[in-house]
């Protein structure tokens, strides 16, 4: 976390502080020649992240340089080696409309930035006016004015400036949303793309087994037309075939709900959007785990409450300048003639010059109320700081574990699924035998079937808690300010 520096007029400001001040002619003065800030010294945000995380990274470093690049530039999703999700992936930027509510708000903030440096600055107006008066016995008259007017407040203490970096550091928590918004749109449409490849592989595998099911089902039902099998040997094999279409309709549903949530993120209505069945790559990529110091400016949302943080600071001091008057310098130059050319050309000059000093003397409580509020804000903000980064840690330590452990069960899950599909044959042969019931070759079935879509199935959640892993990572982007951890 940032510290701030406290530019201090009268003495140093700590919380509970309450101005009693008399300042004389002498000392206003002398206050002229140069602007305070009541902001407080930044303390006590700061985070001490551990060393290294506590689960290792499942694969350790980057294969190339290249895709060491890829993640730097924050093209992530690259990683993966599918052209057609690095096709579809910069469609989030353009069409994503999420995304373009946080461009918005990102907008607004700066234009919310300009007007507050603005008020730093004096304000001109000009003015023009014609007149001309008379009535039944009096003669008519002309007349005619032009004037230039200038008012500054010069910010004594600080207040316009607070305000000003309050807002800036609210701009940066903006882009920040922006981050975290791209970043979550752009991991969303991760997730359902790998889950719509899933599908169209694990369909594939049932269409296979549906056939083999089909055939098994024929040759049961001539052996029960032939008498050489019972009818409950039919029954089961139709059953088992009924079972398979009716998870592969279910793996449609899956498909088509992945499919409409792709079209969401990339901004289309489900009706116009469609993705045709293609192969599933199943890679799953290195992911850069780093150290858990750099987590706080690679994180957007982290980044985002420690701006928070900066702003409510810089508040304070707003709401403690209040305790001070304000001061309004103000001049003017005009001219006036018998009507508005004569001002112009030949004009009669007038100028004045003003300067006001405003004071609350009694406000009930108001102006301590708003430092003890404005000193809550910024409590609450670090304490949402602490904790967004807290739960960052939690995230990549959840991905880091979840990658570790599920390329165990693969590699399990894969043994057992050759074990099964072997087991499966045999069964099938002793009762083509007349060695084994029919149930026998029905549970063998069920139990390979299960045992290669699990393999598939944990495939996809490794893909996944990838994605998931560079998201809790944040996916290669860094604050573009200073250290903020």
């Amino acid at each position: 976390m940032k510290n701030y520096r406290i530019h201090s007029c009268l003495r140093p400001m700590q919380k509970g502080w309450r101005p009693i001040w008399l300042i004389n002619s002498a000392g206003a003065l002398s206050l002229l020649l140069g602007a305070c800030s009541f902001t407080p010294q930044e303390t006590g945000t700061a985070l001490t992240p551990p060393a290294a995380w506590k689960t290792a990274a499942p694969q350790a470093g980057w294969i190339s340089a290249d895709q060491a690049r890829v993640w730097q530039a924050g093209r992530w999703w690259a990683l993966f080696g599918d052209a057609q999700l690095d096709a579809l992936m910069p469609q989030v930027d353009v069409s994503n409309q999420n995304l373009a509510q946080a461009v918005a708000n990102v907008a607004q903030a700066q234009a919310l930035l300009r007007q507050q440096q603005a008020a730093l600055w004096p304000t001109v107006g000009a003015s023009a006016s014609a007149n001309r008066a008379g009535g039944q016995d009096t003669a008519t008259t002309h007349s005619g004015s032009v004037g230039l007017n200038v008012s500054w407040a010069p910010d004594l203490w600080g207040k316009l400036g607070d305000a000003a970096r309050a807002q800036g550091a609210s701009v940066q928590a903006s882009q920040a949303d922006l981050a975290a918004a791209r970043l979550s749109a752009q991991g969303s449409l991760a997730q359902a793309w790998f889950a719509l490849r899933e599908a169209d592989a694990e369909m594939a595998l049932m269409d296979d087994i549906i056939t083999g099911y089909e055939r098994s089902a024929k040759i049961t039902q001539n052996r029960y037309d032939a008498g050489i099998a019972a009818r409950t040997d039919a029954l089961q094999a139709q059953s088992t075939l009924e079972n398979a279409r009716a998870s592969r309709v279910a793996l449609q549903r899956s498909r088509a709900l992945s499919e409409h949530a792709i079209a969401l993120l990339v901004g289309h209505a489900p009706a116009d959007f469609s993705l045709p069945v293609a192969p599933w790559i199943d890679t799953v990529p290195a992911i850069p785990a780093g150290v858990p110091a750099e987590l706080l400016l690679r994180r957007p949302d982290v980044a985002a409450t420690e701006r928070a943080v900066a702003a409510a600071n810089a508040r304070i001091g707003v709401a403690r300048s209040a305790y001070f008057p304000q001061l309004t310098l103000s001049g003017g130059i005009g001219a006036s003639g018998s009507n508005l050319l004569d001002a112009i050309s030949a004009p009669k000059m007038l100028w004045s010059l003003g300067v006001a000093l405003a004071q609350v003397v009694f406000d009930a409580g108001a102006r301590t109320a708003a430092v003890d509020q404005a000193v809550a804000a910024h409590d609450g903000a670090t304490a949402a700081y602490r904790q967004a980064a807290l739960s960052a840690m939690k995230d990549v330590e959840d991905q880091l574990t979840g990658l570790q452990t599920l390329a165990a069960q693969v590699e399990r899950t894969r043994a057992a699924a050759a074990a099964a599909a072997g087991a499966e044959q045999r069964i099938l042969n002793s009762y083509q035998a007349g060695l084994s019931a029919y149930t026998d070759v029905v549970t063998a079935q069920a139990t390979a079937l299960n045992a290669r879509r699990s393999v598939m199935q944990l495939q996809l959640q490794r893909q996944q808690a990838a994605v998931s892993l560079v998201q809790a990572l944040g996916g290669g982007w860094q604050a573009p300010w200073g250290q903020a951890g």
